[in-house]
């Protein structure tokens, strides 16, 4: 029998919305589409960077619920709406995921709010970041 574990952070959307910020299913572990935005005070900067941030450390603290970390991740998905705001996400990812290097993927999409400069969803495997065996290829 496969274990279900489902992780609440305490963003009020996860019970208006009726979802999970984690899902985990075995070791495989799927992270909703996360904010930088701070689930107790509700506060969020306006700075693209320190959102991107802050997701990060709100997704670190989900993870890490289920025994698992920012180094097991092998996926994001980066939903930035604005363009401009790129450059800035990727440098916090770039400086997050030194040497963790997951497949990255990144999106032009609108968020739910205005206010919302970026979002992360990840795919996680709980122990991957212990058994990570690196192969490059030439395409």
């Amino acid at each position: 029998m496969v274990e279900i574990v489902k992780v609440k952070s305490g963003s009020m959307y996860e019970e208006k919305d009726s979802y999970s910020r984690i899902v985990m299913v075995g070791d495989q572990i799927f992270v909703a589409n996360t904010a930088g935005i701070d689930y107790k005070t509700r506060e969020i900067s306006a700075d693209p960077g320190m959102q991107a941030r802050k997701a990060l450390q709100n997704i670190e603290g989900a993870l890490k619920a289920v025994d698992a970390s920012l180094a097991d991740i092998v996926r994001v998905i980066t939903h930035v709406p604005d363009r401009a705001n790129a450059p800035a996400v990727a440098a916090v990812l770039g400086e997050v995921f030194k040497d963790i290097d997951p497949a990255l993927t990144f999106a032009n999409t609108p968020l739910a709010r205005d206010d919302l400069k970026v979002e992360f969803e990840v795919t996680a495997i709980r122990g991957a970041s212990g058994q990570a065996k690196y192969i490059r290829i030439s395409l």
